[in-house]
């Protein structure tokens, strides 16, 4: 069922590839869902440390703020359209019923929607599964 979108289903596939990529940089740092200790050695720590100023930890994995910014440039319209594609594909609403879930979407919108999709570490498969749903 092909729906006339205002965003670009390209667009969408471009924000399908930087979902997948910001998911897949997460480093999983906890083993079987727990916390591993950590242990100091405070001989060597003390040794090894020297304070030459603060100096800002930088990122070189920008990803996640990329699709946050990619995100936050949508306008209500699309914002409201690519909230309602998640829908669709994670099983919320059918094909038949996108008018209602975009509706939905824009009237639900309180806050940032570029920080409730960025949250959803499905984000890519739910949208590639309702642009398949759309025949998008």
């Amino acid at each position: 069922m092909a729906v006339e979108l205002v965003l670009n289903p390209e667009t969408v596939r471009m924000i399908i590839q930087k979902a997948r990529a910001a998911s897949s940089s997460l480093q999983d740092t906890f083993e079987g869902g727990h916390e591993g200790e950590v242990e100091f050695d405070s001989d060597k720590l003390s040794e090894a440390y020297r304070h030459e100023g603060l100096v800002e930890e930088e990122r070189d994995d920008l990803t996640a703020d990329e699709l946050v910014a990619l995100l936050d440039d949508l306008n209500v319209d699309e914002a409201a359209e690519l909230v309602a594609i998640v829908w669709v594909g994670r099983g919320d609403y059918d094909p038949s019923d996108f008018e209602t879930a975009r509706d939905e979407a824009r009237s639900r919108a309180h806050g940032p929607t570029a920080r409730y999709l960025a949250r959803m570490s499905l984000l890519a498969d739910y949208l590639e599964a309702g642009l398949d749903s759309l025949d998008l």
